[in-house]
């Protein structure tokens, strides 16, 4: 495990998050959501985020989705599960949707020696990098 050196693992304040980067214009994320609130292991779940180009010109933004498990203690921080360049003319709103698929929601499992859908408690994040400052979330359940 790389306790401390990556976004996954790392409690500090990084110079530069996992993520960041520099536009010409502005972003506002609004309130995702989720095609269901739990899934059974092995299912997908889709999140949709409205995202505001809140700047005078067009540009690009990554959209990136980070899970979190609550109930495994050896899960890192986050980790970056899926993302989507998307390209937003100034002053609209694009509705981002991004498929969360099974592995999404694998972790190394000891007791078989492999990755496996763990059940249990998740936060899904939401945002424009790995920061915790820049990230919304919402609750999730792998039964």
């Amino acid at each position: 495990m790389d306790s401390g050196f990556t976004y996954r693992y790392f409690k500090g304040e990084p110079l530069y998050a996992f993520g960041y980067g520099l536009s010409y214009t502005t972003f506002a994320y609004g309130d995702a959501t989720l095609s269901k609130k739990s899934i059974k292991a092995g299912g997908t779940v889709d999140i949709t985020v409205p995202v505001t180009n809140s700047g005078n010109r067009d540009g690009d933004e990554v959209v990136q989705i980070y899970i979190k498990s609550l109930d495994n203690p050896d899960a890192p921080i986050k980790a970056l599960k899926g993302f989507k360049r998307v390209n937003i003319p100034a002053g609209q709103t694009a509705q981002v949707k991004i498929t969360l698929e099974p592995k999404a929601f694998e972790y190394y499992d000891g007791r078989i020696d492999e990755l496996a859908a763990m059940p249990g408690r998740y936060k899904i994040l939401y945002g424009p990098s790995s920061l915790d400052k820049d990230l919304k979330s919402l609750d999730f359940t792998v039964k």
